[in-house]
């Protein structure tokens, strides 16, 4: 009787404790810093539908508090700030954020690697670019959590542009791997503050930017004071992606994870038809730039100097020429697809 006696109050304390436990953790709420590399009104569209989600339905047991463009880091120091653990968690692409990685020169506007929006979630999911993205960004202790399409990479500037020379001497905002490849025709690549950008066009310290499609140039005030849209573009959609630091993401409870990234991916959704409705819709409707294009036999010098360009990243390491040669072999087979793939 001793020995029951002993047993079941040592039961009954363990099931004290075990029944206390998850009231202390629920109580505990866990709480993210998040940056995104957008500014306010453009976050309205690209981040803040997703994380109110994400808090409206973690509730008590996690909230992320969400900044914007450089508000707690410049952008180009997002992805150390994550790493450190300064932030929990980040929305941006490589290029921008600077991560020492090899796929860096891939995020954001990769010359031509895409045609369409589409093109980005299946290059990421059915062609392979998730799997190296993800022992990439793990070998510097950042989780990849999912890639997605923003809109094109148009040029809206203060003079008109009808051909090539037009674009010599132009002081551009642009991204670091879009600067590079745009040089070579004259292009001057700007690296400024996201929020300084309307005040540099006004002022005159930039004659344009390639930095975006029509909707965020309407959507951010760009349009207010740009005068000409180039409909041509380098690239059919921006790739961006949703990381974390891994330590904090390895902390998460799976469901709570699980939530995490079906907010991401309704992101991801909410922008494919936001930008691809937008873009029409404002070239068709918009009233505040007018539309300029560059013959298609002249802008075929841009799609040609593309392909040298990736022959230049690809011999830069073997990680690069993988990322290439998917991007070289999805284009091939969207081109023997025909259409509505592709168009000629």
């Amino acid at each position: 009787m001793t020995n029951r006696r002993k047993f079941l109050t040592a039961a009954g304390a363990a099931g004290v404790g075990a029944l206390a436990a998850p009231a202390v953790h629920a109580n505990t709420q866990i709480k993210w810093r998040m940056q995104t590399y957008a500014g306010p009104a453009l976050a309205a569209h690209v981040i803040d539908p997703a994380i109110k989600k994400f808090n409206e339905i973690a509730g008590e047991r996690m909230q992320i508090e969400l900044f914007y463009a450089d508000q707690l880091v410049p952008t180009g120091e997002l992805f150390r700030a994550m790493q450190k653990g300064t932030i929990d968690a980040v929305q941006s692409d490589d290029d921008s954020m600077a991560s020492p990685t090899e796929v860096t020169v891939f995020g954001g506007y990769f010359p031509f690697a895409s045609r369409y929006s589409l093109d980005v979630p299946v290059l990421f999911n059915q062609y392979g670019l998730n799997e190296i993205w993800d022992a990439e960004y793990s070998a510097v202790g950042v989780k990849h959590i999912s890639a997605g399409s923003w809109d094109p990479c148009h040029f809206a500037t203060k003079d008109p542009i009808h051909s090539l020379a037009d674009l010599k001497g132009k002081r551009v905002f642009t991204f670091p791997t879009a600067g590079r490849f745009l040089a070579q025709f004259g292009v001057i690549p700007v690296t400024l503050p996201w929020e300084d950008i309307e005040v540099a066009v006004q002022t005159g310290e930039l004659d344009g930017i390639a930095w975006s499609g029509i909707t965020e140039d309407y959507t951010v005030g760009w349009a207010d004071v740009t005068d000409y849209f180039l409909t041509n573009n380098i690239s059919g959609a921006w790739i961006g992606s949703f990381f974390a630091n891994m330590d904090r993401w390895n902390e998460l409870p799976d469901d709570l994870k699980t939530l995490f990234e079906v907010c991401c991916e309704q992101s991801h959704y909410y922008r494919q038809w936001w930008y691809w409705g937008g873009e029409a819709s404002l070239r068709v409707n918009g009233t505040k730039m007018k539309l300029t294009s560059i013959p298609d036999e002249e802008w075929a010098q841009v799609e040609d100097a593309a392909v040298k360009f990736w022959d230049e990243i690809a011999a830069e390491s073997p990680v690069k020429a993988k990322v290439v040669e998917i991007f070289r072999r999805y284009n091939a087979d969207m081109q023997k697809a025909g259409r509505p793939y592709r168009y000629g």
